[in-house]
């Protein structure tokens, strides 16, 4: 053991000048190796991803109401929000994810602000980042499309016009409780709309309320949730990667 480590103070010293490296490869590590896996595209997701739809059924979603099967509309590659059905929830539970949903708005405009284009995708059925048509239409900057809502405005508007597919990447940082139901780390996300980034790492502050200030309740990983607010929003494409 004696000797070994006197080889390594030899080998470093050598590599080294008045404590200045010179040898590159001191500094190169091998390992651990990452895996490889394949790249996302237009038609492929990436391989180690959980695909939640793919435009051929709903089987990985169900009623929040109850545990029946979700009972929203599908059409060609699209699934679209069938209002007074209620929200939909993935049947698997998630906790830190990377998220890839794109959805679109109705082409006919038929409101304004909170009204037009309405919906949202909830991180463990608590954390909503908004889904609302805002081309050209205002509302509360911590409401519209992008928002952590009612907790951060998105950095820009990147929405696209009614009718015009868009998406989300997001990174969902989930948070930590101890087991005395204490927060011990925020969440944070991270989103980007139709490839700009509009939230960089946020932290949640709680629940994202409608009414009231945020809430930290602990527990555990929990379901994706899509919202049914009325309006006929679709989506496809839908996969995340559990991190």
């Amino acid at each position: 053991m004696k000797n070994i480590i006197i080889l390594f103070a030899i080998c470093f010293s050598a590599s080294t000048i008045f404590g200045q490296i010179t040898d590159p490869v001191v500094t190169e590590v091998w390992k651990p190796v990452p895996r490889a896996v394949t790249s996302p595209s237009d038609k492929f997701v990436p391989s180690d991803a959980v695909v939640l739809f793919d435009g051929k059924d709903l089987n990985s979603w169900k009623s929040t109401k109850s545990d029946d099967a979700a009972q929203w509309t599908t059409d060609g590659d699209a699934m679209t929000v069938k209002p007074g059905t209620g929200n939909i929830e993935t049947k698997q539970n998630f906790g830190s994810i990377q998220l890839h949903i794109e959805w679109r708005s109705p082409k006919k405009v038929e409101s304004e602000g909170q009204g037009r284009g309405n919906s949202g995708v909830f991180f463990q059925k608590k954390y909503e980042v908004q889904i609302l048509d805002n081309y050209e239409n205002k509302t509360y900057s911590n409401g519209q499309a992008g928002s952590v809502y009612k907790q951060h405005i998105p950095l820009v508007n990147a929405c696209r016009a009614p009718g015009e597919w868009q998406s989300y990447d997001i990174i969902f940082m989930a948070p930590e409780f101890n087991a005395d139901s204490i927060l011990v780390r925020p969440g944070y996300l991270t989103v980007f709309h139709n490839g700009v980034l509009i939230q960089n790492h946020v932290e949640i502050k709680g629940t994202t309320e409608y009414i009231g200030l945020p809430k930290n309740i602990a527990h555990g990983n929990a379901p994706i949730m899509l919202q049914d607010h009325g309006n006929l929003v679709s989506y496809r494409n839908i996969w995340v990667r559990k991190l």
